[in-house]
C-alpha cells in the first residue's frame, strides 16, 4: 500500500448541505495533486446527520476517514485531533463552504514541499480577490491590524481558512496552543513566527460560503484572545 503523502482535513459542525459539496470536489483537486492522500473529516459533535453522510463515503472510497465526536470540542480542538491522527507527512486544512477556490491548493500544498513550514491562504495582499460585505471587509482588516500591532506579526491575513503544515513541524507547537475556536489560527500563526518557522504567505481567490458559523460574539471573543496571547507571550512568558 502507498504510504499516505498528503492528509487533508475538513472541519465540519452542522454543515451536511456544504458537506455534500466538499468532498467529491476535495478527491478531485488532491488526486491532481498525487495519489497518495487522505481526506478526514473532523466532524464536531453534529446533529444534522453529518457523520452518516461521511460514513456512506468511507463504503465507497478508502481514502474518505471520519473523525466523530461525540460532543463539540470546538474548531481548533476538532482540527488538533485530527492532524495528530493523520499519516500525511503533508496536513492541510480548508473551510467545508470552499469559500477559498481549490485552485490554491497545488500551490499551498507545494509550498511545504519547497521546504516552508506553513502555508496560509491570504484575502489581504495585493494580488488577492476576495470578495466581502463592506463590514465585514473593515472588521476583517480591523482584526488583522489588531494583531499586526500588537502581536508583532508579519502576515496579513490570519484567519483565512486555508493552510497548510509540515506535520513533524507543527505537532509540537500545538502543545502551546490554548485556543479551542476560531483564534486558533492566529494563534498558530503568531506562535510559529516566534519560534522561527517558515510561513509562506499565498494570495488566493475567495468568495463568501453559504451558512458562515462565523457571530458578532466570536468577533468579540477573538478580541479579547488577542490581549489574552499577549499576556501569555510577554508576562507569562509561555
Amino acid at each position: 500500500m502507498t504510504a499516505v503523502g498528503i492528509s487533508a482535513v475538513i472541519p465540519v459542525y452542522n454543515d451536511r448541505d456544504a458537506l455534500a459539496r466538499a468532498i467529491p470536489a476535495s478527491i478531485e483537486a488532491l488526486a491532481a495533486i498525487t495519489d497518495a492522500f487522505e481526506l478526514i473529516i473532523a466532524e464536531d459533535g453534529s446533529t444534522d446527520g453529518s457523520a452518516d453522510l461521511v460514513r456512506g463515503w468511507e463504503e465507497r472510497d478508502a481514502r474518505v476517514r471520519l473523525l466523530h465526536a461525540d460532543e463539540r470540542l470546538g474548531r481548533g480542538r476538532a482540527l488538533e485531533r485530527a492532524f495528530a491522527g493523520a499519516s500525511g507527512s503533508i496536513v492541510c486544512y480548508y473551510d467545508v463552504d470552499l469559500a477559498t477556490s481549490m485552485e490554491h491548493l497545488p500551490a499551498l500544498v507545494g509550498a511545504i514541499r519547497d521546504g516552508y513550514d506553513i502555508a496560509t491562504g491570504s484575502r489581504l495582499l495585493p494580488r488577492s480577490d476576495a470578495v466581502r460585505t463592506p463590514s465585514r471587509n473593515v472588521a476583517s482588516r480591523a482584526y488583522n491590524f489588531l494583531v499586526r500591532l500588537v502581536l508583532k506579526s508579519r502576515l496579513y491575513d490570519h484567519q483565512c481558512g486555508f493552510k497548510a503544515f509540515s506535520r513533524a513541524r507543527l505537532l509540537p507547537l500545538l502543545s502551546r496552543v490554548a485556543a479551542p475556536h476560531w483564534f486558533w489560527d492566529t494563534e498558530v500563526l503568531v506562535r510559529a513566527q516566534r519560534e522561527g518557522y517558515r510561513i509562506a504567505e499565498i494570495p488566493v481567490v475567495w468568495r463568501p460560503g453559504v451558512g458562515t458559523t462565523v457571530r458578532a460574539n466570536d468577533v468579540l471573543s477573538m478580541g479579547s484572545d488577542i490581549i489574552r496571547l499577549w499576556w501569555q507571550l510577554h508576562v507569562e512568558k509561555n
